[in-house]
């Protein structure tokens, strides 16, 4: 590549980063704190991944989403899931028309809030399993099927979940395939002290922060572009599928927490997002190859809903987030990985 070629990559890359570090900003004019999840909403941008919010009500799950997509220049819609809500009410409904002069009638789709750039479905687990279902097809393949015909969503295109802790009344569990598809499951705790004095004082007054749009459809897709372009190491990639590997119970990669605490292990999808999104984090940081601490940082998201604990985890209080620090700590990175 000549001299001239690699300085104009780099001045691009340079610009984009600067546009992701313009991002920021603009969130953190309305979402004080949960820096942890509003770095991992944006691995879900870069990576043209879905993202699961959890958290109990009042965390800003809602707030964040909708700051983002008011920080972004694409086509947004929102989704409130609720018991009665249809697949249809989703997707879109084929309706009959007919021809006042002829007489004549013909079907035609019209098309659902799924057909967006970015979706909010808000608190998705408030609907039963056959509604949140129809969500898969466009989360897996970017399309809808109706009446025979594939119907091509625009891009990007990705889904932004919250969902509500499931040991709340009124809640449904996802299903298992439908966890998977979400490349990450963002957990959101309570703010912490200053940040909860910052939020009283930002929300209780007479103004209102403007959030101004600083990436455009066109440059999202570039820099998911350059996300898949980030070096990966043979070391790293081994390094990842063991870590996948070892939360399997009674395989002979298992871990002995793997056996004693796992019902069912994380799958191949697991690690194509660990590598996608260490890949994000490593671009975020303005690296062009992946390192050891970018698979620390992002696994607990990656993995958390992947890993379902058995009953004895249950009964000693154990959680998936546990698993994972103790699967990080006992899987080793390759020798010439920790030098």
């Amino acid at each position: 590549m000549e001299s001239s070629t690699i300085h104009e990559v780099e001045s691009r890359i340079e610009h984009l980063t600067g546009r992701l570090t313009m991002l920021r900003a603009e969130i953190g004019k309305r979402v004080v704190g949960q820096e942890a999840a509003v770095e991992e909403v944006l691995l879900c941008l870069l990576t043209a991944g879905h993202g699961l919010l959890e958290g109990v009500p009042g965390l800003a799950k809602t707030l964040l989403i909708r700051t983002l997509a008011d920080a972004l220049d694409l086509e947004f819609r929102r989704i409130q899931f609720t018991p009665d809500l249809m697949p249809g009410d989703i997707t879109g409904t084929e309706v009959i028309e007919e021809d006042r002069t002829t007489g004549r009638r013909a079907t035609r789709f019209l098309p659902g809030p799924v057909f967006t750039q970015v979706l909010l479905a808000d608190e998705i687990n408030r609907a039963p399993p056959k509604t949140q279902a129809a969500l898969l097809e466009a989360m897996q393949e970017g399309h809808v099927t109706t009446g025979g015909e594939v119907l091509e969503l625009p891009q990007p295109f990705f889904v932004l979940a919250t969902q509500n802790p499931i040991e709340q009344e009124g809640t449904y569990p996802l299903p298992e395939a439908q966890l998977d598809r979400f490349m990450l499951k963002i957990s959101l705790d309570y703010p912490e002290s200053h940040d909860e004095v910052e939020i009283l004082r930002s929300t209780t007054g007479t103004g209102s922060e403007a959030i101004a749009s600083v990436l455009t459809g066109p440059e999202v897709l570039e820099l998911q572009q350059l996300v898949r372009g980030i070096v990966v190491s043979d070391e790293i990639l081994n390094y990842t599928a063991r870590l996948v590997r070892s939360s399997r119970p009674g395989r002979d990669e298992a871990l002995d927490v793997t056996n004693r605490w796992v019902r069912w292990g994380a799958g191949p999808r697991a690690g194509q997002s660990l590598i996608l999104c260490a890949k994000a984090s490593a671009l975020m940081r303005g690296r062009l190859h992946v390192a050891p601490e970018d698979l620390a940082r992002v696994a607990p998201a990656v993995l958390r809903h992947r890993i379902l604990v058995n009953f004895q985890a249950e009964a000693e209080g154990r959680t998936p987030d546990e698993v994972v620090t103790t699967l990080l700590s006992e899987v080793a990175l390759p020798r010439s990985e920790i030098l």
